[in-house]
């Protein structure tokens, strides 16, 4: 039997989305340590899972192995279509369990495309590969307009620039008690709405962002500066969503939002991918504290939800043979 464990991550926004610029896409992002997913696989010889989200990938990744079936077990959960990569995590982690039970090898990075992985960010994973802070390079806007190209004429995104976050960063994240965030064929759709009239101009500003200030922040552990990074680049990136989603941020994320970038210990707060997970970043003193602010925030702008203090994590996927 071959065990999985990997943390959700934090998808803080793309580089580009006009068709006006040579690369497009190219995501931001970090992993998380926690909530996390912890997934075990066996031989079988049928499929047999207990949970019905992992099922297809499941039976996605026996048909790809050529293999005859898995037994899969899935003991903790990420939520679902919450922006915090359930979907890439999930694939991936059954890709590794089940070929681990074979003892065949594979590379998660080559064989995301097969699973439907990748095909606009890196970022999920880069992570599960890695973890840390990650920016990749996204895809030649010539072959990848706004639809990815046929399965099989595509590759995930390069890694150009990871760093390690400070172990004692605290990113808390509000979830609130709201739909899932888009996937699928309906952010396949918004996004191509996006992408066809993206301002390039938007693209420019958040190369700035990107290096004069969140690099150089990541690199260099400060903490104040990578929070007003990541605020300035959910911000310029929800004005290329905002007609899609309803506003610079998906309701109810924006008053949650507002109210943790008002705690004088959160260093910056935005929203992760479609939502409707919000992320503030703080240090671990001060972590309980906003916390408590999160769930606050959560009271008055939603119908209630989760609060989850996670770590950074610095380390990709981990694989044990139980």
């Amino acid at each position: 039997m071959t065990r999985v464990t990997v943390g959700g991550r934090i998808h803080v926004g793309f580089q580009n989305l006009s068709l006006a610029h040579e690369r497009l896409y190219g995501g931001v992002g970090l992993a998380l340590a926690e909530p996390r997913l912890d997934l075990r696989a066996e031989r079988a010889e049928a499929v047999d899972c207990d949970d019905d989200a992992a099922r297809p990938y499941v039976e996605r990744v026996v048909d790809h192995l050529d293999v005859p079936g898995a037994t899969v077990r899935v003991d903790e959960r990420l939520p679902r279509h919450a922006g915090l990569g359930s979907g890439t995590q999930l694939a991936l982690a059954a890709l590794v369990a089940v070929a681990g039970a074979y003892d065949i090898d594979v590379d998660p990075r080559e064989r995301a495309p097969a699973l439907g992985r990748g095909g606009r960010s890196g970022i999920g994973v880069a992570t599960f590969e890695s973890g840390g802070f990650v920016v990749d390079g996204g895809h030649p806007t010539e072959r990848f307009t706004t639809a990815p190209p046929a399965e099989g004429e595509w590759a995930v995104p390069p890694v150009v620039a990871r760093h390690d976050l400070p172990d004692d960063w605290r990113f808390v994240l509000a979830i609130p008690d709201a739909g899932p965030g888009r996937s699928g064929d309906e952010e396949d759709e918004s996004m191509r709405s996006v992408v066809e009239r993206a301002d390039p101009g938007i693209a420019e500003d958040i190369a700035l962002v990107v290096t004069q200030g969140l690099l150089p922040a990541a690199a260099t552990g400060d903490r104040v500066a990578f929070g007003d990074a990541v605020a300035r680049l959910g911000r310029l990136n929800g004005a290329w969503y905002a007609d899609e989603q309803g506003g610079v941020y998906r309701p109810p994320a924006g008053a949650i939002i507002d109210a943790l970038s008002a705690h004088p210990a959160v260093a910056g707060a935005g929203q992760s991918s479609w939502g409707p997970t919000v992320y503030a970043l703080t240090d671990a003193d001060y972590a309980s504290e906003v916390a408590d602010a999160a769930r606050a925030a959560l009271s008055d702008a939603a119908d209630g939800g989760r609060v989850v203090v996670a770590r950074p994590r610095d380390e990709g996927a981990t694989v044990a043979d139980d």
